[in-house]
Order: structure tokens, then C-alpha cells, then sequence
């Protein structure tokens, strides 16, 4: 595929004046594309913004972790199957949910192993490396970390579990979120606490997860920002949920709306209100 020069609209975005072209495959996810799907809207619009090929498999399914998580490994592993299927040829493979990243990358090669079929096991090695979620994706795979954003809004950052502790993003969001030109980026109390959704744990521990989220709606109002950020829209809807119920007058939108934003359309829309 052919180079792709500095675009002059963005200056700093590409630090070394040439990115090559990629052909990426969005895993959009259940949730996201289901109840969220400006969020893999804004990846697209992302991407293509830098210069790369997104195609959107129309075979992708869910990634099997909620089976996975409950016991139903069989089923798990035909989800995971299909998902390897649906992404062959694609030199990376973005999602909008740290996640669902980190199903494929832990846990598939687990599942894969159980089987005992070898050729699922190629498979699912050759998918595994490929898989990235979006903030790591730019930062550590393109080396990008100023994506011509803007949003002009006090905005603070939950680091989710997964994405702190499985796919081990570090400090990709913030090194993102300080590039975007009028972005006020304010500190979380207690930001790597959970937020208590942790999907079946919600539902099987509602009281538990509850106070959980309570506690960090807490910190998200006592940083006085307009905007929550994550790279999950799973914990962003419980998180949201709560903001809205209470009428906190703060957003829950993902990482990736805000990274798309330029402004060309006037305020950022995106988000739970």
C-alpha cells in the first residue's frame, strides 16, 4: 500500500513525516455496536483520519467472553473460532473495549489448548499478536499520540480493569487525552478502583456493584469535570447510568468520540447524558 505523507491539517501528528497504510478490521463488539455505535463510528472516522483501510467483517459475532466468564467454554470456543475467521488478512485488528482485547489475547490460546485441535490453536495464535485495543494501538503500534483532536472540555479519564490490568495500556489514554488541543485533562481520586460492573458480577452482586459505582461517581464529581472518559463503553454505560440518575451534569464518552472530535461539527454530541 502506498505512504501516506504529513497531512498539513493535523501538524504534529506524525512525527516522523510518513505513517504507512494499513489495512485494519474494526471489532466494533455487542455492546458497542448494539447500544453504542457512534463509538465505532468515531474509530472509523479515526483511522481513516490517519491515513488507514478499516474494514468492518460482516461475520464478526460477540467474542464469547460473558459465556466464557459463566462456565459455557464450549460455546466460548465456536464464538472464538468464527471471530478468527471473520479477521484473517487483516495486518491489525482495533476495538473500541479493552475487554473484549483481552478475551482474545489471555484467553483464547486457553480455550484454543482445550480443544485439542491444532489448527484452531494456529489460528488463534496467528489472531492473538494482532488484536489491539485503540489507545495502545496509537501510541505503541503506529506511534501516534496527537491525532488532530479537538474538544474543548474538563474532562477526566477511569482507567478499566482490563485495560489497566490485562492489556496493560499504562499511560496511552492520558498521553492521548494531553494531545487534544482545548482539553482540559483533570486528575481522578482514587482512579484505579473498580467501578463495580464487571458484567455478570453486576447482575449476580447488584449491591455490591452498586456501591462500587457509587463510590466512583463520587470521585468523578469531586474532580469537577464535564466529561468521564474510558476506553469501555461497558463500564461507561454503568458509570453513565448512575451520572445520569443522580442528574451529575457530567458525560460518559468514550475515548474514542473524543479522539475523533475536530470540531468541524461544533460540540461533541456523543456520550450518555
Amino acid at each position: 500500500m502506498a505512504d501516506r505523507g504529513q497531512d498539513t491539517r493535523f501538524p504534529g501528528m506524525f512525527p516522523s513525516g510518513n505513517v504507512r497504510s494499513m489495512r485494519i478490521g474494526l471489532f466494533v463488539t455487542c455492546l458497542t455496536d448494539t447500544l453504542y455505535p457512534e463509538t465505532g463510528k468515531a474509530v472509523v472516522t479515526l483511522l481513516e483520519r490517519l491515513g488507514h483501510r478499516v474494514d468492518f467483517p460482516a461475520g464478526q459475532a460477540c467474542c464469547g467472553q460473558m459465556h466464557f466468564n459463566t462456565g459455557y467454554r464450549r460455546e466460548a470456543a465456536r464464538m472464538a473460532r468464527g471471530l478468527a475467521a471473520a479477521f484473517r488478512g487483516h495486518e491489525a485488528v482495533v476495538t473500541p473495549s479493552a475487554s473484549c482485547a483481552a478475551m482474545i489475547r489471555e484467553y483464547y490460546p486457553a480455550l484454543a489448548g482445550e480443544t485439542g485441535d491444532a489448527g484452531f490453536a494456529r489460528d488463534v495464535a496467528e489472531l492473538a499478536p494482532r488484536v489491539h485495543d485503540l489507545a495502545t494501538f496509537l501510541t505503541d503500534v503506529i506511534g501516534v499520540t496527537d491525532v488532530g483532536a479537538y474538544f474543548p472540555h474538563k474532562v477526566t479519564y477511569h482507567p478499566t480493569c482490563h485495560s489497566l490490568r490485562m492489556m496493560r495500556v499504562g499511560d496511552a489514554p492520558y498521553r492521548l487525552l494531553k494531545a487534544v488541543r482545548g482539553l482540559d485533562l483533570v486528575d481522578l481520586p482514587d482512579a484505579t478502583t473498580c467501578c463495580g460492573f464487571g458484567g455478570t458480577f453486576s447482575l449476580k452482586n447488584p449491591d455490591i456493584s452498586a456501591a462500587m459505582c457509587a463510590d466512583k461517581v463520587a470521585a468523578i464529581r469531586q474532580s469537577r469535570a464535564e466529561v468521564v472518559t474510558a476506553g469501555d463503553n461497558s463500564c461507561l454505560m454503568h458509570i453513565g447510568g448512575a451520572l445520569s440518575r443522580l442528574r451529575a451534569g457530567v458525560r460518559a464518552m468514550h475515548l474514542a468520540e473524543i479522539l475523533a472530535s475536530t470540531g468541524d461539527a461544533g460540540a461533541a454530541t456523543g456520550g450518555t447524558p
